[in-house]
């Protein structure tokens, strides 16, 4: 089944700083969104709001037109990679997996040296070794959207290319948005690409156009 993911008419401020004004995104299953923006221009802030972690003066969202209300979602419907660490610390490896319904074989094939960590708490392991956990389980996970927040911040070049791949493989099951300021990743990797600019949001169809909007020089 096709689902359809809408943010629309977004307005957020803090005091009297308009951070985001009238933004609408939209995503698909099958297809990946990328939303780019120079830093604090609300990337990150939007994407709470999507996930119901952060309150707005103005929203809508919407999954087959059907409103989403209220600051919790149904992990059937969306899950989120935030910036921060969400596990929990005193977890076994293999624990976070079964929680998650996703296969720590599947896992391994991918990043053979990982195998190790099976039993280890998440409190043992380097933050780096977290990271690429946690992104694999939300990105994998049996839902119709995934929101992913800078995943490919701090990984090697090798582990890029896998979660692009990763990635891929995974819009013909669910809708994926993400952001990252790795921005050849995003664009090269996006079906959709938004950039938010003055806290509005525009549609772009080439790098090229993201210097109209003042994302790059």
């Amino acid at each position: 089944m096709k689902n359809a993911l809408e943010i629309d008419g977004v307005q957020l401020s803090f005091g009297e700083r308009m951070i985001l004004n009238n933004v609408y995104v939209k995503a698909e299953t099958g297809r990946i969104t990328g939303i780019l923006g120079r830093n604090g221009c609300g990337k990150s802030c939007l994407l709470k709001i999507v996930f119901g972690e952060m309150k707005s003066q103005i929203k809508s969202v919407r999954i087959n037109g059907k409103g989403l209300f209220g600051n919790s979602r149904n992990p059937a419907d969306m899950r989120m990679l935030p910036q921060f660490h969400f596990l929990p610390r005193n977890i076994k490896v293999c624990q976070a997996f079964e929680r998650f319904d996703v296969s720590f074989s599947e896992f391994c094939n991918l990043f053979d040296e990982y195998d190790k960590f099976k039993d280890l708490k998440i409190w043992e392991l380097s933050g780096g070794t977290i990271r690429i956990i946690e992104t694999f389980l939300i990105i994998k996970s049996d839902t119709k959207f995934c929101i992913l927040d800078e995943p490919f911040s701090h990984l090697s070049p090798k582990n890029i290319s896998t979660f692009i791949q990763i990635t891929k493989q995974e819009k013909e099951k669910k809708g994926i948005i993400l952001t990252d300021h790795l921005y050849r990743h995003i664009a090269d990797i996006s079906d959709d690409l938004y950039v938010i600019a003055g806290g509005t949001s525009y549609k772009t169809k080439n790098i090229d156009e993201l210097k109209k909007y003042g994302y790059l020089k």
